[in-house]
């Protein structure tokens, strides 16, 4: 641009051109910033997707072993009562060898 002393300020051809490329340059960046952004979107998407996943398998797994433990103290409380019972036959046998 030229100014003159009261004059108003006049853009040349060059300017205009280079003004041009700018905006043309401007515009190609506004265009890979969205595809960028696109594909941000698109790997948030399937990590919010994957840890979803994950989720459900870890509250899976986490049932199962609670019906693993309840099972294994079930087990635990009938052992307990058979070797009580196999401890008071003992008993009841071994004054009958003792006699």
């Amino acid at each position: 641009m030229t100014k003159r002393d009261g004059e108003r300020t006049r853009w040349t051809d060059e300017m205009l051109d280079e003004l041009a490329d700018s905006v043309s340059e401007l515009r190609e960046s506004v265009s890979e910033v969205r595809d960028l952004v696109d594909g941000v979107r698109i790997t948030a998407q399937a990590l919010l997707q994957i840890a979803a996943q994950q989720q459900r398998e870890n509250e899976a797994r986490q049932a199962e072993i609670a019906e693993i433990r309840q099972r294994q103290e079930g087990s635990d409380k009938r052992f307990e009562v058979l070797l009580s019972e196999v401890r008071y036959l003992i008993r009841q046998i071994k004054p009958e060898n003792q006699s």
